[in-house]
């Protein structure tokens, strides 16, 4: 069986993403999205009907924003995440959200044609939050690999 990583990450905002505060993230969402969408190895991300996940909640706060998205690998992600024009947008993060000392980050792996649900997201992140990194869910820093979990 085949299997692709999905990523999520979630973000604390400042204020509403109607405040002045957060004009200049609103600015960059479809410049960004766009990049991932083009960028090798993307598959999929979660969007609502304004072409981004603004509008979606997780853990029923009104403040987190979620980015949900599937790739074919984890270098492919990190090839987006931190050697794109995504890192200018992701190096400024502390201008638009709060640091969060819960883990807001995680990466799992799916099987080929899985679609990831907010379910699942949550279910994830509550894991590595509660467990730390295990082939269940896990971070960048402790990496897993499809094998892993089918031994898990």
């Amino acid at each position: 069986m085949e299997y692709y990583l999905a990523q999520v990450n979630i973000a604390k905002m400042l204020a509403p993403l109607d405040n002045p505060v957060m004009a200049d993230f609103v600015a960059n969402l479809d410049r960004i999205n766009h990049i991932a969408e083009n960028s090798e190895g993307f598959i999929w991300r979660l969007k609502d009907d304004q072409n981004n996940a603004t509008s979606i909640k997780i853990f029923d706060d009104d403040y987190l924003l979620v980015n949900l998205s599937v790739w074919k690998n984890v270098d492919a992600l990190f090839q987006f995440t931190y050697q794109s024009d995504h890192v200018e947008i992701f190096k400024r993060k502390k201008e638009w959200f709060e640091k969060m000392s819960d883990m807001h980050m995680g990466l799992w792996y799916v099987p080929a044609g899985h679609l990831p649900t907010i379910a699942d997201t949550q279910e994830r992140l509550t894991y590595l939050r509660n467990n730390g990194s295990t082939p269940f869910a896990f971070t960048f820093k402790n990496r897993f690999t499809p094998a892993d979990v089918v031994n898990f």
